[in-house]
């Protein structure tokens, strides 16, 4: 169902204090809080004892403590107290992961520590670059398994239907599919010219009439999306420098965890090649982005419920992106089990 040995998001930065902080990933129950330096610390949520959650407890300085008999667990998940016991049991210890902050994000590695480098992490291109503005997003909380957000986030063609106010209209409807599969993900793009600006990036962009535009969906694994868009004068329209002076650049990013089987977590923010130090704009871009994720959200919930109840047979051209990450994450997931159980 999910992959391990990867990075996943697990918080805002500003959600993790010295405050415990209760979540579940990958349905695994999670404790975590900041120790007195300021570090990111992540133990399983559970004391091995009466299966207490820790985060019912209290954190004692670096160290925290469960709330029914006061077992003393430390950063690794060792136990280093046992109140009126003469030593530790071995068997008193609990799992910890390691953790990374970046992006304003605290991110988690869900499998083995050994493999864990915050050199793999999905890079955000022009973060901390001046001449760029960056909107902050949030998190979103969807009642639907993490697959149907990526597979939305394959689809290009769904913007002319569920985002007709903001990210869609009728020139674009139809206009062909590329599919690139890599070794890191998918990307699905196209290139629709001499079409009308779509009513959010009407707000921005620097000229006027028609427009050429390019959607680029990309997702890598586990579930992490890059959404490009550009936008230049109808005529104008290329990939990569030199742009055309007036061009609309925007990277979106999104951030993809699975809490469980039925509910995701969703992590966004925006990178736009103007106004940077802009906070109206930036303001703006943040309540438009959440207005049309919320019609996402909408969407998918109705498709998790109707596809539990009865699974779709039908696919259709448009689904190629979707399916062929779903078939490469799942050859990725079976890769990580043992040998016994992938021959079986």
């Amino acid at each position: 169902m999910f992959l391990r040995n990867a990075w996943y998001v697990a918080a805002l930065e500003h959600e993790i204090s010295r405050t415990l902080h209760a979540t579940k990933i990958l349905g695994e129950n999670i404790v975590m809080y900041r120790k007195l330096d300021g570090q990111v610390v992540a133990l399983e949520d559970s004391c091995p004892h009466r299966k207490l959650p820790l985060s019912m407890g209290r954190l004692q300085d670096d160290v925290l403590e469960c709330g029914y008999h006061g077992l003393t667990f430390d950063c690794s998940g060792s136990c280093v107290k046992a109140p009126g016991m003469p030593q530790i049991p071995k068997a008193a210890v609990v799992r910890s992961y390691p953790c990374t902050e970046r992006y304003g994000l605290v991110w988690i590695w869900m499998g083995e520590p050994a493999k864990a480098d915050p050199a793999s992490i999905m890079e955000v291109e022009h973060w901390g670059d001046p001449a760029w503005g960056m909107n902050s997003g949030d998190a979103m909380t969807l009642e639907c398994n993490y697959l149907y957000v990526t597979d939305n986030l394959l689809d290009p063609t769904h913007v002319s239907w569920v985002h007709q106010s903001s990210f869609g209209n009728a020139d674009i409807v139809g206009v062909p599919l590329k599919v690139d599969v890599k070794d890191d993900g998918v990307t699905v793009s196209r290139w629709m010219r001499d079409v009308e600006v779509a009513p959010f990036y009407a707000k921005f962009v620097k000229f006027s009439g028609r427009c050429d535009r390019k959607q680029q969906y990309e997702v890598r694994f586990p579930a992490h999306a890059l959404i490009r868009a550009i936008f230049t004068p109808a005529g104008a329209a290329t990939d990569a420098e030199p742009f055309h002076p007036d061009v609309f650049l925007m990277d979106s990013y999104n951030f993809i965890t699975p809490v469980d089987e039925n509910t995701t977590r969703y992590y966004w923010f925006q990178m736009r090649n103007f106004s940077p130090d802009d906070q109206d704009v930036s303001q703006q871009f943040s309540e438009d982005v959440r207005h049309a994720f919320h019609e996402d959200r909408v969407v998918l919930t109705a498709v998790h419920a109707g596809m539990a109840k009865s699974p779709s047979k039908l696919d259709l051209p448009l689904d190629s992106g979707p399916l062929r990450f779903r078939r490469k994450l799942q050859q990725l997931i079976l890769a990580e089990q043992p040998q016994a159980f992938v021959e079986a």
